[in-house]
């Protein structure tokens, strides 16, 4: 009898002789692989699903930042989001940069056309070094096209404050100000990351869901290795719900992954700048 390997990511729901959960991801290329596409498809296969992915739009950049913008044409994201949907199973959806109110309407289309049975929204506006990636009249568009689709979308505090116009938080009390702006967002939940909060020694995230608010509170590592976490985060969250774990069991989940790897990362330099998170701590 042959050997049989269960994944120790694999939930209760599948049978071990299923194949993994298909997890699409639709965002930007970073071409030095710690956020974007490269980032995706390494926290989902790291966390037990299967990869596929639209490509959104080719960067130029590193780890101190992006240098160059190049957007794929509404074809080409047309043809690879036909192409994926019309063969493979996909679970689950994760979707990062768009760039422009063009894209956000050919994916939000193909979203509704497809209805994937779980869809994560990155609001990918900003990186962390603080380059624009979301042209700022593609904002409304976001929230009227793409956010009422999705089952959880994922900002970090740039982001939060962008879908609501107001001034970014840097306090504790400022961040929870914002709860009750993001629960009238026309969407199932918001999962608010506190990463920006640099002044805690903890990194606490929010799950807003209705008028519940669930705190994901654990302590901050001291790195400045921090490329791609958003990118990380929402896809390995992603690949959860697409494994039938609840919305509340994937963030949980999700956030030990990325916390992991946010360690893993810092003991490692890639780069001059922020270096990136280490996707597979988990392999030796």
């Amino acid at each position: 009898m042959p050997h049989q390997v269960v994944d120790k990511y694999t939930s209760p729901q599948q049978e071990p002789h299923h194949q993994k959960p298909i997890v699409l991801t639709i965002a930007g290329s970073d071409s030095s692989g710690g956020a974007g596409i490269q980032a995706d498809i390494k926290a989902i296969s790291a966390t037990g699903g299967y990869a596929c992915s639209v490509i959104t739009a080719l960067t130029a950049q590193n780890t101190q930042g992006v240098t160059a913008v190049h957007p794929t044409p509404q074809a080409m994201i047309q043809a690879q989001l036909d192409a994926v949907f019309s063969d493979l199973a996909v679970t689950s959806v994760k979707v990062g940069m768009l760039g422009d109110s063009e894209t956000i309407r050919t994916v939000a289309a193909a979203l509704r056309k497809y209805q994937p049975q779980h869809l994560v929204v990155d609001p990918v506006m900003v990186t962390a070094n603080g380059d624009m990636l979301l042209a700022d009249d593609a904002v409304h568009c976001l929230r009227t096209e793409l956010l009422p689709l999705a089952d959880v979308i994922t900002p970090n505090l740039p982001e939060a404050a962008a879908l609501l116009g107001v001034a970014i938080p840097e306090h504790l009390s400022e961040v929870e100000a914002l709860f009750s702006g993001l629960q009238q967002l026309d969407c199932k939940a918001v999962l608010i990351k506190g990463g920006f909060l640099q002044q805690e020694a903890r990194s606490p995230d929010w799950l807003l869901m209705g008028e519940q608010v669930r705190c994901f509170d654990t302590p901050r590592v001291m790195t400045g290795n921090t490329h791609g976490t958003g990118c990380t985060l929402s896809a390995a969250l992603a690949s959860y719900l697409g494994q039938g774990f609840s919305l509340e069991e994937a963030v949980e989940r999700a956030k030990h992954y990325i916390d992991q790897a946010i360690l893993a990362g810092s003991l490692v330099r890639i780069g001059h700048g922020r270096g990136p998170v280490g996707h597979f701590f988990a392999t030796k």
